[in-house]
């Protein structure tokens, strides 16, 4: 797959673009665009179009080349006379392919039950972003509490499930019977702040037992 990344790094330098500037505009790790360069890793289609859409490029061309990459990996795998094999055997090799570099990451709302979306992520050392492959989840912002965090109704946040509370740190959480988004600032060993920001600063002061952990916001993916 070096030409497809051959041509993503060519239209990367074109625009003046590094490596790290691309992967965060794809939401992804920039060791993942490095390899993808050099041949190491592949994208599926979902993320050559996306790839397209921030380098300008031409993605019919990208698409054709990288149908015809994957065509000519087949062919050294099966004897000359299985050279016309069915395309839906392909599209399994593909598929099991991504599957041991990409990670289906699911978009959830508050309460965790409704699966609403998914995006793929890379797997690096047998984990996503930096955290357990099975920890991983996408929130879709339900409200405007921390408009003043810029975290708006509609983003997406990339978040890892956790019960361990981090200062100064963002998370989804459960109080006063409600599951929120704060940000929780430790006071003491007995006492938190909880910080929310609804176009004015509004602080709450809680136990370390009156509120349960749910997830914490690691980045967020701005809705334009």
């Amino acid at each position: 797959m070096s030409g497809i990344g051959e041509k993503i790094k060519n239209a990367r330098n074109s625009k003046g673009m590094t490596q790290k500037q691309l992967a965060k505009k794809l939401g992804v790790a920039e060791s993942f665009i490095n390899e993808v360069e050099n041949g190491r890793k592949v994208v599926n289609e979902s993320l050559m179009d996306r790839i397209g859409k921030v380098l300008g490029g031409d993605l019919e061309d990208m698409s054709s080349m990288m149908n015809a990459a994957i065509m000519e990996e087949e062919k050294t795998k099966i004897a000359p006379k299985k050279v016309n094999k069915p395309v839906e055997s392909i599209n399994e090799i593909w598929n099991d392919a991504l599957g041991s570099v990409l990670k289906s990451v699911g978009i959830f709302g508050y309460d965790l039950s409704k699966l609403v979306g998914k995006k793929d992520l890379p797997i690096i050392s047998n984990k996503v972003e930096g955290f357990a492959q099975d920890k991983v989840l996408y929130l879709q912002i339900e409200n405007d509490d921390l408009i003043g965090f810029r975290i708006a109704k509609g983003d997406l946040a990339f978040a890892n499930l956790t019960s361990e509370i981090e200062n100064n740190a963002i998370f989804l959480l459960d109080y006063n019977g409600e599951r929120v988004l704060r940000q929780i600032k430790k006071l003491d060993a007995n006492k938190l702040l909880l910080i929310s920001n609804r176009g004015s600063l509004r602080t709450e002061t809680a136990s370390p037992k009156e509120i349960k952990v749910i997830a914490k916001l690691n980045r967020l993916e701005i809705k334009l």
